[in-house]
């Protein structure tokens, strides 16, 4: 048999991807941005039109 192992751990391809990475796509800014701007037409619409 061939001794196929390494000495050293192989180092990691792909680092961990956090909410700032999250936050930086744009369909999910997008949707943020018109789930804001419906509540705050709400808000507007009961402080001063009611």
């Amino acid at each position: 048999m061939l001794d196929t192992s390494r000495g050293e751990t192989p180092a990691p391809t792909k680092e961990p991807r956090g909410c700032l990475f999250a936050l930086s796509q744009p369909p999910l800014m997008i949707f943020l941005t018109v789930i804001g701007v419906l509540l705050l037409m709400a808000a507007v619409h009961d402080l001063f039109l009611l």
